[in-house]
């Protein structure tokens, strides 16, 4: 009986999710039509085509136009990546934190950004630079655009006290992200913000994420020489 009052796609997708982890259904059984899916749990057939489409780009099943869906006989594994915050990264490895809030404005999305979001045309989002420090000693530095649609709410925080970074993790759960990690040399312009020498290597983190078809934020953070990530799965 609960769950036919259950109406989140992100429930609907758990509960699937578990009938094909305790072996209700298993791989290569065809599984029952949204239709029918809706009325178990008694929601609407788009809240379950939702959760089966998260279940496809995970991996977990596979979706045929005319086959309809079957557990996948070889799942895909994905790697996930919990969004740290840096000023509590900066304080577990026993280091005193600072944030320097450098510039913010509103500014019309550079192409670059329109590709990352996917975007066909310009819009207008809040540009932020800002600057991590360990123990006075800068750390990371990160330049972020955010959606001011999606996060009209950005706009009334003082970012001079809080950092973009630890409201969003806060405040603003994603659905999708997209991850890029490289290492590249450091120019002129990286040596002045993180006082290195032009050349070391840098570790670079682009992010973008979205909450469902909608942009939320897109980032690019270069990291101080010798910056190691560490997350657990």
């Amino acid at each position: 009986m609960t769950e036919k009052r259950r109406h989140s796609w992100t429930e609907i997708r758990d509960s699937i999710r578990q009938m094909i982890l305790d072996s209700t259904y298993g791989p290569g059984d065809k599984l029952p039509r949204d239709e029918e899916f809706a009325a178990r749990f008694g929601c609407a057939r788009s809240t379950v085509h939702r959760a089966m489409r998260d279940l496809a780009e995970s991996g977990v099943v596979e979706r045929r136009r005319k086959g309809g869906t079957m557990v996948r006989r070889d799942p895909v594994t994905r790697a996930t990546l919990n969004i740290p915050i840096t000023r509590l990264e900066v304080e577990q490895k026993g280091s005193v934190y600072q944030y320097q809030l450098i510039r913010q404005s509103v500014q019309a999305t550079t192409p670059a950004i329109m590709a990352n979001f996917g975007l066909p045309k310009p819009r207008p989002m809040l540009r932020v630079e800002a600057l991590h420090l360990a123990d006075s000693r800068p750390y990371i530095f990160e330049d972020r655009w955010i959606c001011l649609e999606t996060v009209p709410e950005i706009e009334a925080v003082d970012l001079t006290r809080e950092s973009a970074n630890e409201w969003l993790v806060r405040n603003r759960p994603y659905s999708r992200c997209d991850l890029r990690l490289y290492a590249r040399p450091g120019t002129e312009s990286d040596s002045e913000v993180l006082q290195s020498k032009i050349g070391d290597a840098l570790f670079v983190m682009e992010r973008t994420t979205w909450i469902g078809e909608d942009p939320i934020t897109s980032l690019r953070a270069v990291a101080h020489p010798g910056y190691q990530l560490v997350t657990q799965g």
